[in-house]
């Protein structure tokens, strides 16, 4: 009869680098990974940024809101009229002098 003998030290060798690959890509997974550590940190530093961008946009809408609240029929602000024809339409008084 023959006898085939697996070394125990190979067989053990094989298990540990097997365990050892697993636990490599797992620890690499979970830091590198899609929802890895890393890319928390992004997605935690993309929120700060659009929360940013969100409020900056809030205060510019509720300005022009303003703004075109002023200019309405309902509420004229003849002030703020005379201010945009100035700018705008480049309307001068009768008593004022431009200078280039």
């Amino acid at each position: 009869m023959i006898q085939s003998t697996v070394r125990p030290a190979a067989v053990a060798a094989v298990y540990y680098l097997s365990l050892f690959a697993l636990g490599s890509y797992f620890t690499f997974a979970a830091v590198q990974g899609e929802y890895g550590v890393f890319r928390q940190v992004e997605i935690a530093a993309e929120a700060e940024t659009l929360t940013v961008e969100r409020d900056r946009l809030s205060a510019e809408l509720a300005t022009l809101t303003n703004l075109t609240k002023r200019l309405s029929d309902a509420y004229l602000d003849l002030d703020l009229l005379d201010q945009q024809a100035r700018e705008i339409l480049g309307f001068l008084r009768p008593d004022e002098m431009v200078l280039r």
